[in-house]
């Protein structure tokens, strides 16, 4: 009987989302963009908790002043996307599965998108997007799992160090995935991490080509070599490319 009520529930939402898929895939940029951010402690380490504690708004101002400078390449009105830091959340979103098949990944965005309805209050508003920010201490979590978020629900999980020394880092990640949120696609390597060529360079006609001085947003690093790689240190490090812009409904598609 459980399993059948739990089958109908996922049913239902399956719909909402399916009701939902033209307006996620159909962004007006004319309009102002609301992103939501939760913080959430994911490890329960105390360092965690006074670092989101400190957590402002202006933590995050980089990332939308990229996002406005960058779409100028590309609109005649630049993009206008604000930010908010919305409460913190005691339950963090359902982790992504590692080497999951399309079943584990499918009921995975299920389980997602029921976990972000049930989160959500009135006092939220209506958000464009909403990311789950997890935070982790660098000093108990070395390696970050990978980030995600769904342009369908426009909904993402976010894994983050909970240090002001990883605040420009932070903001490379946290973009990244927002741009997720309306359509953008990975460019680089899923097995190395590499940059993929042409699509994941800042500069792919650079003569010599490497090293290159910037990242494409959507590829994650600078390629230094064809086989080495470094992660920027800050937005101004960064760009985004004409496919990624057209990807998102920057430019014609």
């Amino acid at each position: 009987m459980w399993k059948i009520i739990r089958v109908a529930v996922l049913l239902m939402i399956l719909i909402v989302v399916a009701a939902n898929a033209w307006r996620d895939k159909n962004q007006d940029w004319s309009k102002p963009v609301i992103v939501l951010l939760h913080p959430i402690n994911s490890d329960h380490q105390a360092s965690t908790q006074k670092y989101i504690d400190e957590l402002s708004v202006d933590d995050f101002s980089d990332a939308n002043k990229f996002l406005m400078e960058q779409s100028k390449q590309y609109r005649d009105q630049p993009v206008s996307v604000y930010i908010q830091l919305g409460r913190e959340l005691l339950k963090a979103p359902p982790k992504v599965p590692e080497n999951g098949n399309f079943l584990d990944n499918m009921l995975w965005s299920l389980k997602f998108k029921w976990y972000a309805w049930r989160q959500h209050e009135r006092a939220d508003g209506s958000p464009t997007v909403t990311l789950y920010l997890n935070y982790y201490d660098m000093n108990t979590t070395t390696v970050l799992k990978h980030s995600t978020a769904l342009e369908i629900g426009k909904v993402g999980s976010v894994n983050l160090f909970a240090a002001s020394e990883q605040d420009d880092q932070n903001n490379i990640i946290l973009t990244h995935e927002l741009l997720h949120a309306f359509g953008a696609k990975d460019k680089y390597d899923y097995l190395t991490g590499q940059p993929r060529y042409p699509l994941g360079y800042a500069n792919p006609n650079q003569k010599p080509l490497y090293p290159q001085t910037q990242a494409e947003l959507m590829a994650g690093h600078i390629a230094i070599s064809a086989m080495e790689n470094v992660m920027p240190n800050y937005l101004g490090q960064v760009i985004v490319n004409q496919t990624t812009a057209s990807e998102i409904g920057w430019t014609k598609r």
